[in-house]
């Protein structure tokens, strides 16, 4: 079975959406166009050749009515004659489908709109109909934005199936390739304009011109592409070693400083220093000397040598006469001693 598709360009999708603009209420009408099979072959190396096979809807133009019911009755039985006013000077043969434009509504066919569309099938006698629904609706309180959404349907043994939409010009179909034909157009000005310049792009055996240089200068674009990723996969590369390196020394540097507040920080590092310099001074350390009345250090004696007793008082500290080491008078409690002359 194909796989059917909807192709709308974008001059066609804008009008429709202007349409809708310029009217307040609903708005249907009949789609003109073309649709054709294109068959497709993969060849690979894994498996045989595949043929998919592909239904193809390109929408060239619509026709709007004035007012809803025009070309059916309320039952949806399809007037040829309205049909065939409708079109003007258009064949028949170009209607591929209808379309209807419906506001703040989902995208589902109603039980008419189905009975409708096979009734179009049957009148017209064309089993491969197209219908586009399109349902604006105001996506801000305010009115300011508006959204169009749009899907298409197709009826296969009164069933119907979604066709997925592609609008030409919202997104690049084939990037590597090129079209073999050009997109289907019924207008005599198309065919006039086309063949008056298909000989400055097109030999005379019918491939386009150049084809090969375009393709050596993709060909060149794609290897400085290349080139230019390389370079940027480097460049990323080494960013990150970089960012890893710093990451490393910033943990190591809050690890330092959680290990200074543990052990008193670098300032009491120094005053514990500059303490124990200054304690281990013997000037300075007046807690392991004697002192004398005056309160100077008895030069030579330790405090151990005092407690010991093996400390010569009169010897080592120049006192007074009369006044022990340890601060007493001498002699107070003994009576005079008498001279021989006495």
């Amino acid at each position: 079975m194909a796989d059917p598709t909807l192709r709308l360009s974008g001059i066609v999708f804008s009008s429709l959406a202007l349409q809708h603009v310029n009217r307040d209420s609903d708005v249907e009408g009949l789609i003109l166009g073309e649709s054709r099979f294109e068959e497709q072959v993969t060849i690979s190396d894994s498996q045989a050749d595949q043929i998919h096979i592909e239904e193809i809807y390109n929408v060239q133009k619509h026709i709007s009515c004035l007012h809803l019911n025009l070309f059916y009755n309320s039952v949806g039985d399809v007037d040829v004659g309205s049909v065939n006013r409708i079109l003007a000077d258009n064949q028949q043969a170009n209607v591929i489908g209808w379309y209807k434009q419906r506001r703040n509504s989902a995208q589902q066919m109603s039980f008419r709109e189905k009975l409708l569309h096979e009734n179009l099938k049957a009148s017209l006698e064309n089993p491969h109909m197209v219908f586009l629904l399109l349902t604006p609706s105001c996506s801000t309180p305010t009115g300011s934005t508006h959204k169009m959404e749009y899907a298409a349907f197709i009826s296969r043994s009164r069933r119907f199936l979604k066709v997925p939409v592609l609008l030409n010009n919202l997104g690049v179909l084939e990037q590597l390739a090129y079209w073999r034909a050009s997109a289907p157009c019924a207008a005599a000005g198309f065919h006039r304009a086309t063949s008056t310049h298909s000989s400055r792009f097109f030999s005379s055996s019918g491939p386009l011109r150049a084809v090969s240089d375009v393709n050596a200068m993709n060909d060149s674009l794609q290897l400085e592409l290349q080139e230019a990723s390389r370079k940027l996969e480097q460049s990323e590369r080494l960013v990150e070693t970089l960012q890893s390196d710093v990451s490393a020394l910033r943990r190591k540097l809050s690890e330092k400083k959680k290990s200074d507040a543990g052990n008193g920080g670098p300032v009491d590092q120094v005053l514990h220093e500059a303490f124990r310099a200054v304690l281990s001074c013997p000037l300075c350390h007046t807690h392991t000397h004697t002192l004398t009345l005056e309160a100077f250090p008895v030069p030579g004696v330790s405090q151990q040598e005092v407690d010991d007793g093996t400390s010569a008082p009169e010897t080592a500290s120049p006192m007074r006469p009369g006044r022990r080491a340890g601060g007493t008078l001498v002699g107070t409690d003994r009576k005079r001693r008498r001279s021989p002359s006495e």
